[in-house]
Order: structure tokens, then sequence, then C-alpha cells
């Protein structure tokens, strides 16, 4: 759980490539039915797939499907998916792990959180975070960004991490345009300061 650009998708990712088997993402457009009861049957078939081999099972945005069912705003059908989602969660065997994702996690239904053995919040990255993840991307990377990673985290205060990547391959991508003879430094302030504009024009 965690505000968008935290990472939770590239976890997933990461627990997949540790273990060495497939990411199955679940397309909620797919799912999710406009007919009593068709949501709940194309529930069914997913985890009928899913059983076979081993997984990670990773539900973007979770509360789509997973809404506290004692919200008397949603309707009956929205109830029954979260009580179809709850048996199919517990029939599924050991090789297959569910990892969900939410920005929301204050509308997950109690029994929701009962099925998750381990919980995580990936909060907005502090300023160590950011300098870590800088100085790990350049040095994977091979770039340089001309500037202290100290200094871009500072002026880059607002961002997540999906943002922050942004920007790295941002400065990136203005240096190979501007040739051998680029000045990588002016490219980063340049950028740093396009960034702090838009920040500031969100902010207002």
């Amino acid at each position: 759980m965690g505000p968008p650009g935290g990472g939770k998708t590239s976890l997933a990712e990461a627990i997949a490539t540790e273990l060495a088997v497939p990411l199955l993402t679940v397309r909620y457009e797919g799912l999710i039915g406009s007919f009593l009861g068709e949501t709940a049957s194309r529930m069914d078939t997913l985890f009928s797939a899913v059983r076979t081999r081993p997984c990670v099972l990773f539900f973007d945005e979770f509360d789509a499907v997973a809404k506290e069912r004692g919200d008397t705003h949603e309707t009956g059908e929205i109830k029954r998916v979260v009580s179809s989602l709850l048996l199919q969660i517990d029939k599924l065997p050991s090789h297959v792990i569910v990892v969900a994702a939410t920005n929301h996690s204050e509308l997950l239904d109690r029994a929701v959180w009962r099925r998750m053995q381990i919980r995580m919040e990936l909060p907005h990255p502090t300023r160590s975070g950011k300098m870590e993840w800088l100085a790990a991307w350049s040095s994977r990377r091979g770039v340089n960004f001309g500037l202290s990673v100290r200094t871009i985290a500072e002026r880059l205060q607002s961002v997540s991490y999906a943002e922050l990547e942004e920007f790295a391959r941002d400065v990136h991508r203005r240096s190979i345009l501007d040739g051998v003879d680029s000045d990588i430094s002016a490219i980063t302030q340049k950028l740093l300061g396009q960034w702090q504009k838009r920040a500031g024009s969100d902010d207002s």
C-alpha cells in the first residue's frame, strides 16, 4: 500500500524474478462485467487457470474488487464479488503467491486484510531514499549526472520513485541527443529547473 509511483508494481516484479516464476497481472477491464454474476464467473475462470502452475498473481488497484462489504453505498453485486474473491484466494495452492497493491488501503474489506500474511507500506521516498536510488541507477547505467545525488534529491523534493526514474531517463536521453560534447551538468541543471517549475505549477 502506498501512493502512486512508490514501487508497488516493481516490488511484485522483483518477487516474481527472484522466484523465477511468471508474473500474472490481473486486468480489471477483462475481469469486471456489467451483468449479474458475470464478474464472479470470470474470476472463477481466472483462478482455475492460475492454480495449475507456480506464479505470482498480481492485483494492482486491488480496492477495485476488494472493497469493504459493509459500505452501504456499494451494490450487492460488488459484495458478492468480494465474497467470491475471498473463497478463490483461500483455495489457491501454496505455489501461487498473491500480491495486491492499492493506493487506498482504507477501502479494503477487513476480511481481505486477514488473508494477507505480509503487509507493507511504501511511502513517499525520503531524501536518503532518493539519493540511494539515484546512485544505484547512475552506477547501473554508467550515467554521470554532473551534480551530486544529494543536490538532485534536495531539489526534487516531492517526486515519487517513478518520477525520479523519468527524470534520470530524461537526463540520459538529452545527453545522448547532444552528442559526445554534451555538458551533462548543464543538462541536469536545466531539467531540474523545469521539474521544479512543474512541481510549483502542480502545487498551485
